[in-house]
């Protein structure tokens, strides 16, 4: 399930309890961390990943896309198959995916990472409640797409989001597949395919 500030059937970092914010944070510590910077995500950003991914979630649908465990076995087995927007030191916005050997999204997939696989399943992409509606979801997303194009071997990423969803993911290039046969709760999804492309193409065409 995927939200416009999410991906996969739910396309967040540790932030105080007291939640700071990102702009104040920035100007905080502007003078010895990068204004902006996009990388990969480790184990040690999961709780900050959760959190974000449960604020945007758990009070739209009752559910998170992934758990905290589940976080971290994905960034412990493929961290390459996700990006971490980071502003001033803080995630404002990341997109975690998997490996996947089939042609269709099946319920296994929610769990499942398929190493040396031609395919990335986009579990989640998500934005921080302070940086929302400024675009960065589509930003990001462009990115890890360019990114994923750079990486041996992969031919195509696919995701499933809510109905109302699909021309977001349109705008970004992917095609609608049909119904997916996930299901979470009482939640039904469509599935998008976006095709990457071969490695001549990312070479030429993405700076790799």
């Amino acid at each position: 399930m995927a939200q416009q500030v999410s991906s996969s059937p739910f396309l967040k970092p540790f932030y105080l309890k007291t939640p700071l914010s990102v702009s104040s944070s920035l100007r905080q510590r502007r003078h010895t961390l990068p204004a902006s910077e996009f990388r990969n995500l480790t184990p040690q950003d999961a709780i900050s990943v959760f959190e974000i991914e449960r604020e945007a979630f758990i009070s739209v649908s009752g559910e998170c896309p992934l758990t905290l465990d589940e976080v971290l076995s994905f960034l412990g087995q493929c961290p390459e198959l996700s990006l971490g927007w980071f502003e001033g030191g803080q995630l404002v916005a990341f997109i975690i995916g998997s490996g996947w050997d089939k042609d269709r999204l099946a319920q296994e997939a929610l769990t499942l990472h398929v190493p040396d696989s031609p395919t990335v399943h986009i579990h989640v992409l998500s934005v921080h409640r302070h940086c929302r509606q400024q675009g960065k979801g589509s930003i990001l997303l462009w990115r890890y797409l360019q990114y994923l194009r750079c990486l041996p071997g992969l031919r195509r990423a696919l995701l499933i989001c809510e109905e109302f969803l699909v021309p977001f993911y349109e705008k970004s290039g992917f095609k609608e597949k049909g119904s997916s046969a996930i299901s979470v709760g009482a939640l039904c999804f469509r599935e998008m395919e976006y095709m990457l492309g071969g490695l001549a193409y990312a070479r030429r065409n993405s700076g790799c």
